[in-house]
């Protein structure tokens, strides 16, 4: 288990990289298309930002509460429920945001199509079990 200096050790070095490098990295995200999602801390008030693989899906981005198939959802999105109002990084731009987390059939058919495109997706939701991980619709304000 990655313990919480860890993970944020290697989120530090993802993040570094995605800016020095257009959006870009290597590593196991080499092939992934990632953003850099800012969220304010519900408890803190702090700035976050959180490295996540997204999909596109016409003109929208979409990001997936995945925690690797943890029992409970990540702290970024519960960060984005209390606040909605986010910042995203892609490539080389940055944009306001709000966020909001898809229900029924349509977060079924948008977790099956990332599911399909990287499978380690559904496995996170295997190892989930009765949670069903979040997919949380950035919409560009």
């Amino acid at each position: 288990m990655t313990s919480a200096n860890e993970q944020n050790d290697r989120n530090a070095q993802i993040i570094a990289e995605f800016r020095a490098n257009g959006g870009r990295v290597g590593g196991r995200f080499e092939n992934a298309t990632l953003l850099l999602l800012h969220t304010t801390g519900a408890k803190s008030g702090n700035e976050r930002v959180t490295p996540l693989v997204c999909l596109a899906d016409s003109d929208r981005l979409l990001v997936f509460a995945s925690k690797a198939g943890a029992p409970t959802h990540p702290d970024w999105y519960h960060n984005l429920v209390a606040n909605p109002r986010v910042t995203v990084e892609v490539g080389e731009e940055a944009y306001e945001a709000t966020a909001s987390t898809l229900e029924g059939e349509e977060r079924d058919r948008i977790y099956a199509i990332q599911a399909a495109r990287s499978p380690i997706f559904a496995e996170y939701q295997q190892k989930a079990g009765d949670r069903s991980i979040p997919v949380v619709v950035l919409h560009r304000t």
